[in-house]
């Protein structure tokens, strides 16, 4: 079972998590353990590593939250994402969504799935990949930062001028690994915080103004 989670790892990215086999392996026994004892890990197992559907080279931007929502069905494996058919929408993406108009001037061109945000090369992360039903940040002590580290560290070298949008405390931590030039944060858009600097912090618009300084397409958001 400890070669799960790793197989299902695409291969452009397990160049960049050679040195964090162990904790993949650590987390991939955790699992079981959940497994067997009746606990309810989101998303699921197959889901895990979703985000890293696009390859390293597409990535031109990063999203950052910091963990999956803990409601049965909603987490995908990428941030802020959940399956069409949602209703009601989380908090977080309709404060997301509520930001592109107010930025953009329009509706977002994405549903609620972001696929389309994906195939434009935005990774979308948390900070911790899992968490159990119905626990906010129930993973934050399983070892998930060296590998989101590996993972951005990874993408850095592939696109050192990679737009980093880090939104909340757990993806600020992180900033110190992009281009100072490259990054947007802002609070998080959850409910609790986003009136607190995510709300008219205009990410999309200035990401968006990075893209093009470093001759990148822009997102259609």
């Amino acid at each position: 079972m400890s070669a799960n989670l790793w197989s299902s790892i695409p291969a452009e990215w397990q160049v960049g998590l050679t040195s964090c086999r162990s904790e993949i392996e650590a987390i991939d026994q955790k699992l079981v353990q959940c497994e067997k004892s009746g606990v309810l890990v989101v998303p699921p197992r197959d889901q895990i590593f979703a985000s890293l559907a696009i390859s390293p080279s597409e990535v031109s931007a990063v999203v950052l939250g910091q963990d999956p929502y803990p409601t049965l069905g909603h987490a995908t494996g990428l941030a802020f994402s959940v399956p069409n058919g949602t209703s009601p929408l989380p908090g977080s993406l309709r404060n997301i969504f509520k930001e592109v108009v107010s930025d953009c001037g329009v509706d977002s061109a994405a549903d609620c799935t972001l696929n389309s945000w994906t195939k434009q090369g935005v990774l979308l992360l948390n900070t911790s990949l899992t968490t159990e039903e119905g626990i906010r940040a129930g993973h934050l002590a399983w070892p998930w930062q060296p590998i989101v580290l590996s993972l951005l560290l990874h993408v850095v070298s592939v696109n050192p001028n990679v737009v980093a949008l880090l939104w909340g405390n757990a993806a600020k931590d992180y900033s110190r690994l992009f281009n100072s030039a490259c990054v947007v944060e802002s609070a998080h858009p959850s409910p609790l915080s986003a009136s607190r600097g995510f709300l008219g912090s205009k990410p999309f618009t200035r990401t968006n103004d990075i893209l093009a300084a470093n001759g990148r397409s822009t997102i259609i958001w």
